[in-house]
């Protein structure tokens, strides 16, 4: 991927997945703008040697999208309300999904810029017929916010096909890694598990903890999302980024006590109204023959690394330090 003094705009850059995508860029010495308006980006999220433009603005707002786009050969959109916030406010979940995408895609096809990425969710697929999911599986959207993923998902395909906008779609699933905060009430189950179980408290499980997920670490997912950038194949088309193993919450648990050398029996709790997909494991054969892309880093080890990430963390705040990682 040469990405060298190209100039990359990444929306909600300061995010998780999206600081990474930051990161990842500057290595390759891409000239990065961050677009981002905090709500639940974080900061020290962004790589803390610099070296990227940031601009304070939401998608919601045209003006700043336009100029920002505007200045982007390429554009990475990873803006957007998360399920958790989505559930609790339908209306914000519209107005930045779908609202905030529509205005990427518009002021993408006036700028012409060179490629536009979609960042999705495997939560438009639902409860599905079939396992692994393929990417032409029918869609079940049972949340606001799968419904605004899935909408954002239909707009890139829209404009591709009515203007020319060259835009390309990748489906994440439940992606872990470094600088997911436990901190942060909309975190994923990775980061809630390390958390508790650092502490030697046991994990809290929703549910009786046999559904499943295909748990996707973070650098795998942001180099698929960067083939994607880079490859004119991409075009017009929808990519399950994930790892093809399927994995219940309980084996998880497990995983990660067994990492920590905890015995603690996990506590089993009420499952919540977003705990609807019983079953998920993602078909990814068409990443790897299009894109060339296959993930590298397998569960238990990128746990692992997820783990050494949180006790460097915790070291760090107990010694006043800024609780950022170093880049591994």
């Amino acid at each position: 991927m040469d990405f060298k003094a190209r100039r990359v705009l990444v929306t909600g850059g300061a995010g998780f997945v999206g600081s990474k995508i930051v990161e990842r860029l500057l290595a390759l010495e891409a000239s990065v703008t961050v677009l981002d308006d905090f709500f639940t980006g974080r900061a020290e999220n962004l790589p803390a040697g610099g070296g990227y433009a940031l601009v304070r603005g939401t998608v919601c707002d045209p003006d700043a999208v336009e100029r920002a786009v505007g200045e982007a050969e390429f554009v990475v959109h990873a803006a957007a309300r998360n399920i958790i916030v989505s559930t609790r406010n339908p209306r914000e979940d519209f107005e930045t999904n779908i609202g905030g995408t529509l205005n990427v895609l518009m002021a993408a096809r006036r700028s012409k810029v060179k490629r536009i990425v979609y960042t999705s969710s495997a939560s438009v697929y639902g409860n599905p017929r079939h396992l692994p999911i393929n990417e032409d599986e029918g869609v079940s959207p049972l949340s606001p916010y799968s419904v605004s993923k899935l909408a954002g998902e239909h707009y890139c395909l829209a404009f591709y096909e009515s203007y020319g906008v060259p835009a390309t779609v990748v489906r994440y699933s439940n992606i872990y890694g470094p600088n997911q905060s436990p901190e942060n009430p909309y975190c994923g189950v990775v980061a809630r598990f390390v958390e508790g179980v650092s502490r030697g408290e046991a994990p809290q499980i929703h549910g009786d903890g046999e559904q499943t997920r295909d748990f996707t670490y973070v650098d795998d997912a942001v180099e698929g999302t960067l083939m994607a950038l880079a490859s004119p194949r991409s075009e017009g088309h929808v990519f399950n980024l994930g790892t093809g193993t399927e994995t219940t919450v309980n084996q998880l648990a497990r995983l990660i006590m067994e990492l920590y050398g905890s015995d603690i029996p996990p506590v089993y709790i009420d499952r919540r109204d977003i705990d609807n997909i019983r079953r998920r494991v993602l078909n990814i054969e068409s990443a790897r023959k299009v894109l060339r892309w296959v993930p590298s880093v397998t569960l238990r080890e990128g746990l692992r690394r997820t783990i050494a990430w949180h006790e460097h963390e915790g070291q760090a705040r107990k010694q006043g330090g800024d609780g950022v990682a170093p880049e591994e």
